[in-house]
């Protein structure tokens, strides 16, 4: 038990717990949302998709997460303009802005010698050196996040089964897919910091995927996904205390660990119920 609490009698891992325990949660209450719709290439294209409004804010010695908003928000709107006036299949405007918006930021870095140390903890985290700043706007973020997704569940509910009927209904499909874009993009934002860009992908699929493979309601979905990604900060915390790993890092790749765990152990129990005799009549 010693050697699994010894990592958190430090203030700066206690630190580290909160902001990656508050994003793990904002990441899972609107990724059990991308992961019902099928939207996980959208999350992927959108944590990509903030890395030039990164590179211009610092080139211009504003708060990285103000670029970084701005680039998440061009994103959504301009995956929503493509969506709805080209005649093609939803996954092409994610697509080309993900590689265009990719390809600006690399380009753009690849112009500033300086970024390069920067550009680490942007794309990787630095979960370590979590500011008391960077909690509260985490905390915001989670809040936020929490209060449209309970207010606005049976908006979702209905578009990510069927949007015809939601629209008949008139719960306005188009609205929420824009206000879960928005909110895939304000996880992303608030947690960039800690897990990076790059890595935040893994908090806002690989929970609530695993989730998904016990859970059978949305409410239990969500409940479930956050205490998977608690667990998968403490445990990547624990881990990088111990072996001395990347953070950021090991906290993602033990959620995604996590999840070919339980896939395994259901597959397994399904095998074995598949094997057991019908009873007699």
């Amino acid at each position: 038990m010693h050697w699994l609490l010894e990592p958190f009698q430090y203030e700066f891992v206690q630190r580290a717990f909160l902001a990656g325990a508050l994003a793990a949660v904002t990441c899972a209450l609107i990724g059990t949302w991308v992961v019902i719709r099928g939207l996980t290439f959208m999350g992927d294209a959108l944590a990509h998709g903030v890395l030039p409004g990164i590179a211009v804010a610092f080139l211009l010695g504003v708060d990285v997460t103000i670029g970084a908003f701005v680039s998440a928000l061009v994103m959504v709107v301009g995956i929503n303009a493509v969506n709805r006036n080209a005649r093609l299949a939803n996954d092409t405007g994610i697509g080309l802005l993900f590689v265009g918006m990719l390809a600006l930021g690399v380009v753009l870095i690849s112009r500033t010698r300086s970024f390069t140390g920067d550009l680490t903890s942007f794309l990787f985290g630095s979960v370590l050196g979590a500011r008391p700043g960077d909690i509260a706007l985490q905390a915001v973020a989670a809040a936020v996040t929490l209060v449209l997704v309970v207010a606005l569940h049976r908006m979702f509910l209905a578009v990510s089964f069927n949007a015809d009927k939601a629209a008949a209904l008139g719960l306005r499909p188009r609205l929420a897919h824009v206000v879960m874009l928005a909110l895939v993009a304000v996880a992303i934002v608030a947690s960039f910091r800690t897990v990076g860009t790059l890595l935040v992908f893994g908090l806002l699929v690989a929970p609530p995927a695993t989730a998904a493979l016990v859970a059978r309601r949305v409410p239990a979905m969500m409940a479930l996904a956050c205490a998977i990604g608690v667990a998968s900060v403490g445990i990547g915390l624990i881990v990088t205390y111990h072996f001395d790993t990347a953070a950021g890092a090991t906290m993602a790749a033990t959620a995604v660990g996590i999840f070919f765990v339980v896939l395994t152990v259901r597959e397994v129990v399904d095998r074995l119920h598949a094997r057991q005799p019908l009873p007699e009549r």
